[in-house]
């Protein structure tokens, strides 16, 4: 749609990294503005943040290996090309990836773990939503072909492998939105008095729910598994996890609500 930001030359700037880049600083922004508010050390929950991408990225590389690993092994070099290093991933494994670092090292740290996870939640939904046009722009992650007057049509060659000329569901806008509505949500949520682990948890069955939905809409080469394609089970697995979080959060005491006004 719009590969390039910038272009001069053989030199340009992809505006799927530039966009993936702000989403994570603006999600860095609102985790860090909730965990002052939170009383949480600042040093540690950017430390948090920076680490929990880096995890991130490698789950998300790992997972789409793991997803087409019988291509991978007929060629085991396309691991190492440069189209499997600007290949955003797995969404999933990537969160999988950084959710399993982050237990770890809020324990190690000694950091309130779930205080902590609330606070972060809304900034990994705006984060994402952020991301999503970047993937939009990038022409990855796309739809399946529709007759909808809001469909798409991908026309640059440079562009991730999209059919071109084909009218397409925007599967990366209806999750663009539904992210935006979540952090808005969550964001609201977090500012009441509520629960530890509430927040998170509200995060993961919402999430879960629109990212299985939309797999209907999305084109993809994943082979089903039953009913469902993988991405559709992990989702419904973290839907449970989501709402173990709501069930524990609902035996422990309310978190006092958090006051926005600056000082």
């Amino acid at each position: 749609m719009f590969p390039k930001l910038i272009s001069i030359g053989s030199f340009y700037i992809p505006t799927y990294g530039v966009l993936v880049a702000l989403g994570f600083l603006t999600g860095l922004s609102v985790a860090m503005r909730l965990a002052r508010k939170a009383g949480l050390p600042a040093e540690k929950v950017t430390n948090l943040a920076v680490y929990c991408a880096m995890a991130g990225i490698l789950g998300a590389k790992l997972f789409m290996i793991l997803f087409d690993l019988p291509e991978y092994l007929q060629n085991p070099g396309r691991i190492f090309t440069l189209e499997t290093l600007q290949a955003a991933g797995v969404f999933h494994g990537g969160f999988i990836a950084a959710f399993v670092f982050a237990a770890f090292y809020i324990r190690k740290q000694m950091l309130p773990v779930l205080p902590t996870m609330d606070a972060f939640a809304p900034g990994v939904a705006i984060g994402q939503s952020i991301g999503r046009l970047g993937c939009f722009a990038a022409g990855c992650c796309w739809g399946r072909q529709c007759d909808l007057p809001w469909g798409v049509r991908f026309r640059s060659d440079f562009a991730a492998p999209v059919p071109l000329d084909r009218t397409l569901h925007p599967v990366q806008l209806y999750e663009s939105i539904a992210d935006l509505l979540i952090f808005a949500f969550l964001y609201r949520q977090a500012g009441r008095s509520h629960r530890g682990g509430y927040i998170i948890g509200l995060y993961l069955v919402l999430y879960s729910t629109v990212r299985f939905i939309i797999e209907f809409f999305r084109e993809h080469e994943q082979s089903l598994v039953g009913p469902f394609s993988l991405t559709q089970w992990i989702a419904l697995a973290l839907l449970l996890v989501g709402a173990a979080f709501l069930v524990r959060g609902g035996a422990a005491s309310p978190a006092p609500s958090l006051k926005f006004s600056e000082r």
